[in-house]
């Protein structure tokens, strides 16, 4: 654990390296410092299977035992706002002011981060897309951390009362912060914005069959870990990697799922 320090991620490398590691699995602090991260490990010529945060395509690109395991934030996003716009079309109730429009705020996870970025801008944009109309009252950034979310969604209550129909987060930490904040609200559940996350948490598939939030894309983690441990060890034993479904040689990409109420019984066993 790198405490959030790319400084300290670089120094737990080089200490794994001298030890004369087979290979390494990391999850960057900051995609931007993969150059340099990549420098460190190739000049040993160990494996590396980065996973969660993307270095930049050039950069892995330079050395043939580099690959990468994550999902694709932009099929997430549009996941979540076809979401978001079948629940809108199957209940005119959720049109609080009964507007013709969506009032809605945005949890973010932070400032910059390339996910964050792609998971918001497709998912506003297929909504719109799908000619619903938004109005967004406010975004806020909460770091993916359930705890700062219901701080910013406490500020936002105070702010807008009940005019939030709906809260759209970067991930189930934050829709699940949002939701807390409600709970502990003067609002009646009637008056709550719906909710819609992503990952798939355990607590956001309880709180979607509780109908206290709307949605969520399930972020198969359980896929993503089996695949960096296939990685590693067909890496280290010199077997083909053509049973790896690779995009470009170099890319795992993990299938997105829906879950709504309708599916939710698939998702929690």
């Amino acid at each position: 654990d790198s405490q959030n320090s790319q400084q300290t991620q670089n120094d737990q490398i080089d200490v794994m390296l001298s030890k004369g590691i087979d290979a390494l699995a990391v999850n960057l602090v900051d995609p931007a410092a993969g150059q340099t991260v990549m420098e460190k490990i190739k000049a040993e010529n160990v494996p590396v299977v980065f996973y969660n945060k993307k270095p930049a395509k050039e950069v892995l690109a330079a050395y043939d035992k580099a690959y990468y395991v994550g999902i694709d934030p932009n099929a997430q996003g549009i996941a979540q706002g076809e979401l978001i716009m079948k629940a809108w079309k199957a209940n005119p109730d959720l049109d609080l002011n009964k507007d013709g429009k969506i009032q809605y705020v945005l949890l973010e996870g932070e400032a910059g981060h390339q996910d964050a970025i792609s998971r918001t801008d497709c998912s506003v944009k297929t909504i719109i897309g799908k000619g619903i109309k938004l109005e967004k009252l406010s975004y806020q950034f909460a770091d993916w951390n359930r705890g700062q979310a219901e701080n910013r969604t406490n500020q936002l209550i105070e702010q807008y009362g009940d005019k939030i129909e709906m809260i759209i987060s970067n991930n189930d930490e934050m829709a699940l912060g949002a939701l807390e904040a409600y709970k502990k609200s003067k609002y009646d559940k009637k008056q709550w914005p719906i909710i819609f996350g992503i990952d798939g948490l355990d607590d956001a598939l309880t709180a979607i069959k509780n109908g206290e939030m709307q949605g969520t894309v399930y972020n198969d983690k359980e896929d993503q870990a089996l695949e960096i441990s296939r990685l590693v060890v067909d890496i280290y034993q010199g077997n083909s990697m053509k049973n790896h479904n690779l995009q470009q040689g170099k890319y795992y990409v993990s299938q997105y799922k829906k879950v709504e109420k309708s599916s939710i019984d698939k998702f929690i066993k």
